[in-house]
């Protein structure tokens, strides 16, 4: 909470512009153009972690498929999460997270500019259609983000079990999977400090569907996580 009234504080001349013009792309989604509204996004993203001395270290922009209709499977260490990658990637993706989080303020926003699926995890018929939509989004040409774990870890820098029913989007879709390994996502909005903090953002190598049809989604669900563990290991203190 308190980076993010440093992040208002060192944007105030900005905030009530890009607050405006956040919520009116919200409510005019389709409107402008999922590029557009990116960009928007990303400006704004952007803005805040210079305001809240956020660092965004990246590295693998080259395992981001040149084309599109791939999925992001990263480890989920808090709120901040989703904002890291977006000031990542420079490539737009959508998201599934979980109905929850659909009310924050600023949060709801993006998610609603992202066109984002919010999943109820009580209601499996509802988690079935999302599969089948996101499945057929990504088939033509849309990219997505999925957060295998289902809740963000408390654990810090230590990875969660995934969960195999969250690749089943991307078997049916038959979309390259890239791995992004997360590290210190969570300190930026769960810790209490504002003090200059660095977090990295990963991608990885992408597995082609070729390399993962014949397997089950636990089995791929499991190397997904152990590469993205292993990365989070080697880099963690640099």
């Amino acid at each position: 909470m308190r980076r993010i009234v440093l992040m208002v504080i060192r944007n105030i001349l900005l905030v009530p512009i890009m607050w405006f013009k956040l919520c009116y792309y919200a409510s005019h989604v389709d409107k402008y153009t999922e590029e557009e509204r990116y960009k928007m996004l990303r400006f704004i993203d952007h803005r805040a972690n210079i305001g809240g001395n956020v660092d965004i270290e990246i590295h693998g922009l080259e395992n981001i498929p040149k084309e599109s209709g791939f999925m992001f499977f990263p480890n989920h260490q808090g709120l901040y999460d989703v904002l890291a990658i977006i000031e990542a990637c420079p490539v737009p993706f959508s998201v599934v997270a979980k109905k929850e989080v659909e009310n924050i303020p600023f949060l709801k926003q993006v998610f609603i500019c992202l066109k984002a699926y919010m999943l109820d995890r009580n209601d499996v018929r509802q988690a079935l259609q999302i599969i089948n939509n996101v499945a057929n989004e990504v088939q033509n040409g849309r990219n997505y983000l999925i957060f295998a774990e289902g809740t963000r870890s408390k654990n810090g820098n230590r990875v969660g079990e995934f969960k195999g029913g969250s690749f089943k989007s991307a078997t049916k879709a038959k979309c390259p999977i890239v791995p992004v390994a997360l590290i210190d996502s969570f300190k930026p909005f769960d810790t209490k400090s504002i003090k200059h903090v660095k977090v990295q953002v990963h991608f990885l190598k992408p597995l082609y569907y070729n390399e993962y049809k014949e397997m089950r989604t636990t089995q791929i669900a499991a190397l997904v996580h152990d590469r993205i563990q292993d990365t989070i290991d080697r880099h963690e203190y640099q």
